[in-house]
């Protein structure tokens, strides 16, 4: 938008003036607006003081002798002043109103003044904060001392927690074994319909839904069957368990059938029907207790060897993409300390040559590794740590299920070889 003349005309300056005659404000040519030099009144810079208004002869106000102003070289009172004098229009050129505005540099920008930020990177570390403290958590002074968090052994877990849990469990297993047999069966069916519990509820997180009712009653009646009815009918058990898995399941339709009745499958195998030979032998008659207690002792040596070597002696990882603190150290220190005790103990129960207690360790120790380790890598595949946390310092109860579980088939096998059932 063009501004006014500041000299009383009311039409706009500039290119935007209408091409005709305008009659001046005064008569005298040589003082029109238009013949002054260019100046820096409409610059970017500092403005100059205004200009008096020029007021016509004989005015008030008006001084009694005002000279005329120059023009520019060559133009004088008798002469034209420039182009474009006779009609009014602006003169084109270095007299036209837009010559009259100063350059604007580049250093006399306002945006000059405005500080640069410079823009960091997000993936730019954060400053560590002077005092150290993490965030989060709050800053120990004389009168709040610092929270001592007990810290887990090298092993990775709680081991006075785990020592205590574990000594509970022994005692829940032999006092019943020892004093009340038919106790011991009641023991084994609810370890195994907690057991099923954990796996169940950990296979969720891929996605499958197996039915837990008969799961667990399937387990359970497997668990039973076995300690009646002889191994025929653990594997009936297995049968009847996946049978009616399966049809229980055909009441929630099709959609994802195949992949939950698979994962009622694997447990039904893993829990109840390993769990059956836990069975099987205590139902042996006369020494079912004994080959029990055995069997339990090897595990224990096992798993009590293989922490203390691996813990003083542990530097090659036996299977790092499964177990990183599993190592060939901890491995043989379970095989030695498992046949040397199992070797011991047979021979003062069972009447059977040392050597034989020592095979009977070594498959037992062998057995017990491979169950944890299995169950370490179906862990690890369902992107869990533990299958619970029902047992502090252990985790669920089938992390220490784990090797008992492999290890009573082998146990099994190799004591009805070994020690022939009597009757």
């Amino acid at each position: 938008m063009s501004h006014l003349d500041p000299y009383g005309g009311a039409e706009p300056r500039g290119w935007d003036r209408p091409e005709r005659s305008s009659a001046l404000p005064w008569p005298e040519r040589d003082v029109e607006p238009w013949n002054r030099q260019a100046g820096p009144e409409l610059s970017a810079g500092p403005q100059a003081p205004p200009r008096p208004h020029a007021h016509r002869p004989g005015e008030p106000g008006a001084e009694p002798y005002a000279p005329p102003r120059e023009g520019r070289p060559g133009e004088g009172p008798g002469r034209p002043a420039g182009p474009g004098r006779a009609t009014g229009r602006p003169p084109v050129g270095d007299d036209a109103p837009t010559s009259q505005l100063a350059p604007v540099r580049d250093d006399d920008a306002p945006t000059t003044q405005i500080p640069v930020v410079r823009a960091e990177a997000d993936d730019e570390p954060e400053p560590r904060r002077p005092s150290g403290r993490q965030r989060g958590r709050r800053r120990a002074s004389a009168q709040r001392p610092p929270t001592q968090q007990p810290s887990p052994g090298r092993a990775g877990r709680n081991l006075p927690a785990a020592i205590g849990v574990g000594v509970a469990l022994g005692a829940l297993i032999l006092v019943p074994l020892f004093f009340y047999l038919e106790a011991f069966l009641a023991v084994l069916a609810a370890a195994v319909g907690v057991g099923i519990w954990e796996m169940a509820r950990a296979v969720r997180r891929s996605g499958a839904h197996p039915p837990l009712v008969p799961l667990i009653t399937g387990g359970v009646l497997t668990v039973g069957l076995a300690w009646f009815a002889g191994p025929d009918a653990l594997s009936l058990g297995l049968l009847v368990t996946v049978l009616g898995t399966m049809i229980w399941r055909l009441g929630d339709g099709p959609a994802g059938f195949q992949r939950d009745l698979t994962a009622a499958t694997l447990i039904a195998v893993y829990v109840p029907f390993l769990a059956g030979f836990a069975a099987l032998l205590a139902a042996a008659p006369d020494d079912g207790h004994l080959r029990v207690l055995v069997t339990l002792v090897a595990v224990v040596l096992s798993d009590t060897g293989g922490y203390a070597a691996g813990v003083s002696f542990g530097k090659h990882p036996m299977a790092p993409s499964i177990s990183p603190k599993k190592s060939w150290e901890g491995f043989a220190g379970s095989v030695a300390a498992a046949a040397v005790g199992s070797a011991l103990l047979i021979w003062l129960l069972f009447d059977v040559p040392p050597w034989w207690g020592a095979v009977f360790g070594i498959a037992v120790s062998g057995a017990a590794v491979l169950g944890d380790l299995a169950e370490s890598m179906i862990k690890r595949d369902l992107g869990v740590k533990d299958m619970s946390n029902l047992l502090p310092g252990h985790g669920g109860l089938m992390d220490r299920l784990d090797s008992i579980l492999f290890a009573v088939p082998t146990a099994y096998l190799l004591l009805a070889v070994f020690v022939p059932v009597v009757g």
